[in-house]
């Protein structure tokens, strides 16, 4: 049986006995109905996975000791921000999930002219604190130890201005050559997503400002979700570790 990989937002050290957060201990208690004896690994977000052995076990409340710590080497060398205009209903959700599936590093949900999504305040908030426990899920069921970050969410111009050392990369379909066509030494890529009715034309006028490369994934239009996937999916395959 695969050892159930846990998510434990604190401090771990092998020989330590600790309480698993609220969401794990609802998981190996409440879900798996784990007992004493039995093993979960632990992440962190450092990068090194902990294997834990469960001490006591109830609905509520799970403790473990840590018994040995290994790091984990499944971090692409491609660090990727992907910056994704906000989809429809569970649109985002399946991206985000499928993103850090495939190794991105960054997401910041982005506003532009035909986002169809109106967030704000507290609704806004929760929406990105669940975009992050999606992320968490995602590395638990990927074999990741490093949890990638959800950026609170911002204007569309206001992330093609932040000053980056990354090649910036904006899917175009009139444009020259396709990801293969990108260098080899690029390891930091800043990926633009686009809404489901694409970007206008004064935002592509601005990401050429920003100096973005347009970039051309094929000769089919691609629902948004879709080409978020299958960008990284290319960026991996050529700059990364997929293949």
């Amino acid at each position: 049986m695969r050892v159930p990989r846990i998510y434990q937002p604190s401090p771990l050290s092998v020989e330590a006995t600790l309480p698993l957060d609220e969401d794990g201990a609802a998981h190996v208690g409440r879900v798996l109905r784990m007992g004493p004896g039995e093993q979960v690994c632990l992440f962190n977000g450092d990068g090194n996975n902990y294997l834990a052995e469960i001490v006591s076990a109830g609905k509520k409340n799970v403790d473990v000791k840590v018994l040995s710590c290994e790091a984990n080497n499944s971090e692409s060398p491609l660090n990727l921000h992907l910056g994704q205009v906000i989809s429809r209903g569970d649109r985002m959700d399946f991206t985000i999930q499928k993103s850090v599936e495939l190794g991105v590093n960054t997401i910041t949900p982005l506003f532009s002219e035909r986002c169809g999504v109106k967030l704000n305040g507290e609704r806004l908030e929760k929406k990105i604190q669940q975009w992050q426990k999606i992320a968490v899920s995602a590395c638990e069921q990927s074999g990741r130890s490093v949890v990638p970050v959800i950026r609170p969410a911002m204007d569309l111009q206001a992330w093609c201005a932040e000053e980056s050392d990354a090649l910036k990369l904006n899917l175009h379909p009139r444009a020259a050559f396709g990801i293969n066509g990108l260098p080899q030494d690029n390891k930091r890529i800043r990926l633009l997503i686009g809404p489901e009715g694409g970007l206008s034309a004064d935002e592509i006028a601005m990401t050429e400002e920003y100096r973005f490369t347009d970039v051309l994934l094929g000769p089919r239009v691609l629902r948004t979700e879709t080409a978020s996937l299958t960008a990284i999916t290319a960026l991996q395959l050529h700059l990364g570790d997929l293949g």
